[in-house]
């Protein structure tokens, strides 16, 4: 199985959006500062994964999710939000 997940930042409004075969692994890696583009958001928390069976639709579904109707899918279908405290 192949993962297409969305990480949210523990200490900014920072989301990634990626894909992966070991989910668990590469949220590790991302905590680590293992990536670039993530390094500076760190600690991050898995908000949500979608699992298919191959690479392809995996690549598919990340590139999907990070257009603009993508974006707006996930927000309303997948993620989740804190209620801002008034």
């Amino acid at each position: 199985m192949y993962y297409v997940y969305f990480l949210k930042s523990e200490i900014s409004q920072f989301r990634y959006i990626g894909f992966t075969s070991n989910i668990k692994k590469r949220i590790k890696e991302h905590n680590a500062g293992l990536n670039v583009s993530t390094k500076a958001y760190r600690p991050f928390s898995l908000d949500a994964f979608i699992a298919v069976r191959t690479k392809e639709k995996a690549k598919e579904l990340e590139k999907y999710f990070k257009t603009g109707s993508g974006i707006a899918f996930a927000r309303k279908r997948i993620l989740t939000y804190e209620a801002s405290a008034k």
